[in-house]
């Protein structure tokens, strides 16, 4: 199955180019696409000339507004122009381990999307505060009583395997979240479309160079999207009753 990795960047010239060199050295078969949000401090220049060198990597390059969740989405679409059967999306600071990447591969066989879980048995945290993990798993909880996903247990994370058969059910031109919130608006659809998803643990380890994305604009877009789109849900599902 031809694969490809979405990287989605903004200000990640620290991290970017050891995270490419080491997918790379996987020696497997993949398309490594970087989706870069105009990046001031050159992360898409650094793309640029590898990609130049190497023919699996390519720069998709986003000007205007920077929207962490319509650049993940700009670059699903992009991998699925190119012909990808299996889409993997992933953070450019080192949170989300390589050597994962295979286990995903040979998981997505029997499922539709696969989850790499830090709140499952064997998954952690490492690196963050108290405070912020306890954030991040107050966060998970909510959602998942939103959106009523009672047996998918990471709902908030950005490392997730696809087949493409999931973009085309989901309707993903029709995906609302500009923001992070498109992570668990897409397994809340997929849900709604009885599509399979599995998780494995995984060791989630915070950034060592770079700065956090984390504002107070997307938790608040995180808390208010999810209530939205349970709303719309429902006012669906009574118009097609009555």
């Amino acid at each position: 199955m031809k694969t490809a990795i979405v990287i989605p960047t903004y200000n990640e010239a620290e991290n970017i180019e050891k995270l490419l060199l080491e997918i790379l050295e996987l020696n497997l078969p993949l398309e490594i696409i970087v989706v870069d949000d105009n990046s001031p401090d050159g992360t898409g220049e650094i793309v640029r000339k590898l990609a130049d060198e190497k023919g699996n990597i390519h720069l998709l390059s986003r000007c205007g507004k920077r929207r962490e969740g319509r650049a993940r989405i700009d670059g699903y679409i992009y991998a699925l122009e190119e012909r990808a059967e299996v889409i993997i999306e992933m953070d450019a600071d080192f949170s989300h381990k390589t050597e994962y990447i295979p286990v995903f591969l040979s998981k997505i066989q029997n499922n539709d999307i696969i989850i790499g879980s830090r709140c499952i048995s064997g998954g952690v945290e490492t690196g963050r505060s108290m405070g912020r993990i306890f954030l991040s798993k107050l966060a998970n909880l909510y959602i998942r009583r939103v959106y009523g996903i009672k047996n998918i247990f990471d709902c908030t994370s950005g490392y997730r395997c696809f087949k493409k058969e999931v973009f085309d059910k989901i309707k993903i031109e029709k995906l609302k979240a500009a923001g992070p919130a498109v992570i668990p608006e897409i397994l809340f659809r997929a849900k709604n479309m009885d599509l399979k998803i599995g998780e494995f643990p995984i060791i989630y380890e915070n950034r060592k160079k770079g700065s956090s994305k984390f504002t107070l604009k997307k938790i608040a877009e995180s808390l208010v999207l999810p209530l939205f789109l349970r709303l719309e849900d429902y006012v669906e599902t009574f118009t097609q009753i009555a």
